[in-house]
C-alpha cells in the first residue's frame, strides 16, 4: 500500500505533461518571429569644464555664527536685578493668580490676591509672575504689572500685563 501511493502520484504528473493547446503555442511562435527588441542606444556624455573654487578666503556660509541673529550686546539698558530677594508671588505664573479683592489700607491701596489655596495682600511696587513683573497701577478692577521678557535676539524688553477683578458667584 506505501508502494502504491509513490506510483499514483507519478502517474498524475505524467498525464499533465501531454501536448495539449499545440495550436496556442504554434500561433505564439508565428506572431513573435519578426519581433525583435530595441534598445536605445545610451546618450553621449558630455565633458563639464573643470572650475576651480576661488571663494576659499570668503565666510563659510554654513558656520552656526552666520545663522545666528547678531546680538546688540546693550539690551537697551534693561536687565532684571538677579540678586533681589524673589518675592512669594513670583514662584506663580501670572495666568494661575487671581485678584480677588481690593483694599484701602491709610490711603494705600492694596489688592488680594489667590495663588492656588493661599492669599497674599499686594500694593504698588510689589512683584508678581515669572516674568519679573512689578506692579505699575492698581484700580478697583484691575491690577497693571511691567514685566521684562527676553526678546529673540536676547535682549531684556519691558511689556505690560494687567490682571483683572476675578467675578465671584455666592453660594446659598
Amino acid at each position: 500500500m506505501k508502494i502504491a501511493w509513490p506510483l499514483v502520484a507519478c502517474l498524475l504528473l505524467a498525464a499533465c505533461g501531454g501536448e495539449e493547446h499545440q495550436d496556442l503555442k504554434l500561433w505564439m511562435k508565428e506572431s513573435t518571429k519578426d519581433l525583435r527588441g530595441r534598445v536605445p542606444p545610451l546618450p553621449e556624455i558630455k565633458a563639464f569644464p573643470a572650475v576651480s573654487y576661488e571663494a576659499s578666503d570668503l565666510t563659510d556660509p554654513f558656520k552656526p555664527q552666520k545663522i545666528e541673529p547678531e546680538k546688540k550686546g546693550s539690551g537697551g539698558g534693561l536687565k532684571p536685578d538677579l540678586d533681589r530677594r524673589k518675592e512669594p508671588l513670583e514662584a506663580f505664573p501670572l495666568e494661575s493668580l487671581k485678584m480677588v479683592g481690593v483694599l484701602q489700607k491709610d490711603k494705600m491701596i492694596h489688592v488680594i490676591i489667590q495663588a492656588g489655596k493661599a492669599v497674599h495682600q499686594v500694593k504698588i511696587g510689589n512683584y508678581m509672575g515669572q516674568n519679573f513683573g512689578i506692579i505699575t497701577n492698581i484700580t478697583e478692577s484691575e491690577i497693571q504689572l511691567r514685566e521684562l521678557v527676553q526678546d529673540a535676539v536676547g535682549d531684556w524688553v519691558e511689556r505690560t500685563s494687567s490682571l483683572q477683578l476675578q467675578e465671584q458667584e455666592v453660594k446659598k
